[in-house]
């Protein structure tokens, strides 16, 4: 049986690039249990941003799973946002073009590797910005 997790992300940028920003949230089940947190992202593209707001998402997942001693290889994930360019490549469906990407797709990748299962949900952006206030 699978513990359910679920991360909602969205990051951007004021200026392409300019300084970036994002906000997440973690639910487990029906109940939000971080957030949403919003964090400053550096200088960036929009979907640097994005990137930078997954991982950084995916990164305090896993310290709450260590905290409550629960295993990734236990949990059912599941990714939503409203950046299809990222949800896409991190699914493996789309090729990473950007080489500015790369670096962030593949620690992405390498945070969700350790994960049981991994669903990814597009959403447009007002569901975002109902979520999580930006």
């Amino acid at each position: 049986m699978s513990i359910r997790y679920r991360v909602i992300f969205d990051g951007g940028s004021k200026g392409n690039p300019g300084n970036a920003y994002g906000s997440y949230l973690i639910e487990h089940g029906e109940s939000v249990i971080v957030g949403p947190k919003r964090v400053d992202l550096g200088r960036g593209t929009s979907n640097e941003a994005e990137y930078r707001c997954l991982i950084a998402a995916l990164e305090e997942l896993d310290a709450l799973l260590r905290r409550e001693a629960v295993r990734p290889a236990q949990v059912a994930l599941e990714i939503r946002g409203d950046s299809l360019l990222v949800l896409r490549q991190v699914e493996g469906a789309w090729k990473v073009k950007e080489p500015r990407l790369r670096a962030l797709h593949e620690a992405a990748r390498e945070l969700l590797d350790a994960y049981r299962e991994v669903s990814f949900r597009h959403h447009p952006r007002w569901q975002s910005v109902r979520r999580l206030g930006h």
